[in-house]
């Protein structure tokens, strides 16, 4: 596994593949408050590609490129938080889209544990650490546990998704999965325009 870290952007003709895991990092977890720090990315080969962001930064035009590519999916644990993130910053809208949370609500319906750290454990058989999930993502120079961290958060979706398919034929629910999928980037949009908590389809 290596790590890749760029300012600001993808380097020009780097090529993730047609199936590409992305998380995110912040300073918080209100999006018009608290600014993107980090973006980490994996085409699932075991490397992990992370774009460093400067405060007040508005543009990342490969970022951008990739994130609304229609021939690209792009793979997420709790997407709903990452794409609104990713769309707040730079305007890009990530299209199409996977979300592991979501499948695991579909299926794995005996439990309400549906975190990333649980499910790799019980579905990939890898035990990942949180330690540095709380730390300061708006340092100018990272860690290199920070970017450990980071890319163990998207190493191993591409592993997860694998399971995830399998699990939502089984069970007779691939097609309202991809509904929601679909439904993610507008639910994104709903969160930043005002409507994060409110149940639009309740009476």
């Amino acid at each position: 596994m290596a790590n890749h870290l760029y300012k600001n952007d993808l380097p020009d003709g780097l090529d993730l593949g047609p199936i590409v895991a992305i998380d995110c990092e912040t300073m918080g977890l209100n999006p018009h408050r608290d600014r993107l720090c980090l973006i980490q990315m994996s085409g699932g080969d075991g490397n992990c590609h992370l774009v460093q962001v400067t405060p007040g930064q508005t543009a990342a035009p490969n970022l951008c490129a990739m994130l609304e590519n229609p021939d690209v999916l792009k793979l997420f644990h709790f997407g709903r938080f990452d794409i609104a993130a990713l769309l707040n910053a730079f305007g890009a809208l990530a299209a199409p889209v996977y979300c592991t949370k979501i499948a695991s609500k579909l299926v794995r319906t005996y439990t309400d544990r549906h975190g990333l750290k649980i499910l790799l454990q019980d579905m990939v058989g890898v035990d990942i650490s949180k330690h540095q999930q709380q730390s300061d993502w708006g340092a100018p120079v990272l860690t290199d546990a920070q970017l450990d961290y980071a890319a163990s958060d998207v190493l191993y979706l591409h592993q997860l998704k694998e399971k995830f398919d399998i699990l939502l034929a089984r069970e007779g629910r691939t097609e309202i999965a991809q509904a929601c999928f679909d439904f993610l980037p507008t639910r994104a949009r709903l969160d930043l325009s005002g409507w994060p908590e409110l149940d639009i389809f309740s009476h």
